[in-house]
């Protein structure tokens, strides 16, 4: 479980294809602290470490997680975002977060805020709890993040300078594709509810 409080970011310096498998070979600041099968959320997804060599990393993406999130299109030398899994002791700073990605959705705005941003993002619905809610929580490419301006296929966040220099938002312009996952709790309400309408 992850929380959606990024600790930094990671360049992609390797990519091998494996049947429909990808791996990714990653360096990153912690790397000596890691272990194998180690849990880390890449971009919001959770991906086990298979292989550790000097400040250097390596995770296996599969297919249903490619076509699924953004990680397909990665390329060497780009940027993601990472949070180790939380301990049972830890704060809650930001929501649940499993680490298991929806869907993707388009970066459609950046707006200038006088020193923080907004970014509207569009997605395709699919029911089932996919939404959100005004003041809800959502993640973006595995950012814990509060919704704005929700419509029944976009919503907009406010991005302060801190969360800008140190994520990966620093990279996102309208075009990009980012990876979402919805509230935990919305999904299971959702659920529940259509259960009780049969």
């Amino acid at each position: 479980m992850f929380s959606g409080i990024v600790e930094g970011m990671a360049e992609v310096v390797a990519i091998r294809e494996d049947r429909q498998n990808k791996d990714f070979t990653l360096r990153a600041d912690f790397c000596r602290e890691l272990k194998i099968d180690q849990s880390i959320a890449h971009n919001g997804v959770c991906l086990t470490v298979v292989d550790i060599a000097g400040d250097t990393y390596t995770v296996t993406a599969m297919k249903e997680t490619l076509d699924r999130s953004n990680l397909g299109l990665l390329r060497v030398g780009d940027w993601v975002n990472l949070e180790r899994s939380m301990k049972p002791d830890a704060l809650l700073d930001g929501h649940i977060v499993q680490g298991h990605v929806d869907q993707t959705a388009v970066c459609t705005a950046k707006e200038d805020a006088d020193g923080s941003w907004y970014f509207t993002f569009k997605y395709e619905p699919r029911g089932g709890g996919l939404c959100t809610v005004e003041k809800g929580s959502v993640t973006v490419n595995g950012v814990s993040l509060t919704v704005c301006d929700p419509t029944p296929d976009s919503f907009r966040v406010a991005i302060i300078p801190y969360t800008f220099e140190h994520t990966n938002f620093c990279h996102i312009d309208v075009g990009s594709v980012v990876n979402l996952e919805f509230d935990i709790i919305g999904k299971y309400i959702a659920r529940l509810m259509q259960s009780y309408m049969k």
